[in-house]
């Protein structure tokens, strides 16, 4: 069970340019983000690795892992090594995820969403993932529900010492979700879509983890 505060793990939208790069300066140079998904469009191997290596140090010089995912048929592993990025996240194949583990080794992170079964969690723990990420956006943009989120998640901090992330829909979800010991809640369109700017929402997401904290 985690004895510190949830930190912010930030997912972007798809990506497929450099063009994000000041609204993730945005919410990194709050200094409150532990981490950040760079979620790639589809491209070719060279295209992808100067994506990570325009957009990476952006988060990462204000002390934000940077991790990357996309749905491209390339090779993540060396994306992630020639761009610059910390770690790589997958989807739903035990089989690539031991693949990728033996590749990364311990040189960079590795982690998994498209989580549907608590089996499927134990396997990918097993397997050697870094952290587990639970309830994010389906590929058809549509959510788990809280409860479920907060369930799985919860008894994932009780029982594994595999960190996970949990994803909230809304600001209103960052208490919850930090309650149930996951090292990570995760955020995304309630900070890219903040009415007062990413900065703003990350701050309001710090905010609500500090006092959480606080009242420990």
């Amino acid at each position: 069970m985690a004895d510190t505060a949830a930190r912010l793990y930030l997912i972007t939208p798809v990506l497929d340019d450099a063009s994000f790069a000041p609204r993730l300066a945005e919410a990194c140079a709050t200094g409150a983000v532990a981490a950040v998904l760079l979620r790639l469009a589809p491209a070719d191997e060279r295209t992808l690795t100067n994506q990570v290596k325009a957009l990476a140090p952006v988060a990462q010089e204000h002390g934000a892992a940077v991790i990357i995912a996309s749905e491209a048929k390339t090779d993540l592993a060396t994306v992630a090594a020639r761009g610059g990025a910390d770690g790589v996240h997958v989807t739903g194949d035990p089989a690539l995820v031991r693949e990728l583990r033996d590749r990364l080794k311990s040189e960079r992170a590795l982690g998994v969403g498209a989580i549907r079964t608590k089996d499927d969690a134990m396997t990918f723990g097993e397997a050697g993932v870094d952290y587990l990420l639970f309830g994010e956006p389906r590929p058809d943009g549509s959510l788990p529900s809280l409860e479920s989120v907060v369930e799985r998640a919860a008894w994932w901090a009780e029982i594994f010492e595999t960190p996970c992330a949990a994803y909230a829909p809304s600001l209103d979800a960052v208490e919850t979700l930090a309650a149930t010991n996951a090292e990570f809640v995760a955020l995304g369109d309630a900070v890219w879509s903040h009415s007062d700017g990413p900065a703003a929402a990350v701050k309001a997401a710090a905010a609500i983890l500090d006092r959480q904290e606080a009242s420990r």
